[in-house]
């Protein structure tokens, strides 16, 4: 399966547009910081639906009021959004839907939460493509060894070296969702060969982006591990997903193979990691680009800051001027003119999955 019509890309989607009848109303619970400039097209909401309550604890919402109020959605971009989209839920029975103004959800995960009725959808595909962007500039800084040569302009030295080709190089990903099928696109132009581990495989027949789809079993994380040259974490955190990446499949990375993770810290082991990217000689990896970490910020005693071989970014890497506000946007002029019409929405996220 190359795609589907019940998720976003923001590359590839068509906007939104019907003449079809407005069949309901929505009253909006923003759950959000009251001055977050991302969420300024919320005064853009189309007719029918209105915000009735802001703020970013349960402080600052009357439950009372709201019962009597008949709200009816959620809309969480705050990132202590968990015991209050609990309570909230608790309290509120009339919720139909909750909107998540990221891609990921373990920020709100709770089991009050996935036990509810609500429906709930996510800002997947709007991170994808720099995401993408930033992997493969990650596989070059390795592949033509810019630390050297930004030491050799450093140091005024002309010395000419060999650099390896991306183009016949596998790159495994690890979490072959919208994030993970966009870094592989990238790959193909590349000329790479592209193996996706995710939890089923069968979504990847026919997909022309990737050459092989492996389970989520510790096996084939092995496995994948086993056979790539780039090795990409672009998996979602959960329950299944935390600590997936450790020493076991790090002991059956393949030699000289590049590990980068763009998904979230505690997917991976980091003490695992470190021990497999030192030594000069002998390290199993030869690098790592890590845009995520198990604490953030990450502590400065961390021992990843010492090492030559690892590429460090403060989890920034999709954190371009806009991307907030076209979360937002998201939200307000693809999602709510379907959720007023009735119509199925896009990007539902399986709750109980975490993703």
């Amino acid at each position: 399966m190359t795609g589907s019509s019940s998720y976003w890309n923001r590359e590839e989607s068509q906007r939104f547009q019907s003449t079809t009848t407005i069949t309901k109303t929505a009253k909006i619970i923003s759950l959000s910081n009251p001055d977050d400039d991302a969420n300024r097209d919320l005064a853009n909401l189309p007719d029918g639906a209105e915000i009735i309550a802001m703020g970013s604890s349960m402080s600052d919402f009357d439950i009372d009021a709201l019962q009597k109020s008949g709200a009816n959605v959620i809309f969480v971009a705050h990132a202590k959004a968990k015991e209050p989209l609990a309570e909230l839920l608790q309290n509120l029975p009339n919720i139909e839907w909750v909107h998540v103004r990221m891609a990921g959800l373990d920020f709100i995960h709770s089991p009050e939460f996935a036990r509810s009725k609500v429906i709930c959808t996510n800002a997947k595909g709007q991170f994808s493509s720099t995401l993408a962007e930033y992997t493969m500039m990650a596989c070059s800084y390795f592949a033509k060894d810019l630390p050297r040569l930004m030491q050799q302009k450093s140091a005024k030295v002309w010395e000419k070296y060999n650099v390896r080709e991306l183009r016949g190089a596998t790159m495994g990903i690890i979490g072959y969702g919208d994030i993970g099928r966009a870094c592989a696109k990238l790959a193909k132009a590349y000329g790479m060969k592209v193996l996706a581990l995710r939890r089923n495989p069968s979504l990847s027949d026919g997909d022309p982006y990737c050459d092989v789809a492996y389970g989520n079993s510790n096996e084939d994380v092995n496995k994948i591990m086993s056979e790539s040259d780039y090795i990409l974490v672009a998996a979602p955190l959960t329950e299944a997903t935390r600590g997936l990446v450790g020493k076991e499949a790090f002991d059956h990375a393949k030699e000289g193979s590049v590990f980068i993770n763009v998904g979230r810290g505690p997917i991976v082991d980091e003490d695992a990691l470190i021990e497999a990217l030192k030594g000069d000689n002998n390290a199993k990896l030869r690098g790592a680009a890590l845009d995520v970490f198990t604490v953030e910020p990450l502590p400065e005693d961390s021992e990843l800051w010492t090492l030559d071989n690892v590429l460090i970014s403060p989890h920034n890497m999709d954190q371009t001027a806009t991307f907030l506000h076209e979360a937002t946007e998201f939200f307000v002029h693809e999602n709510m003119p379907r959720f007023l019409r009735g119509m199925p929405l896009l990007n539902p996220v399986d709750k109980a999955a975490g993703y």
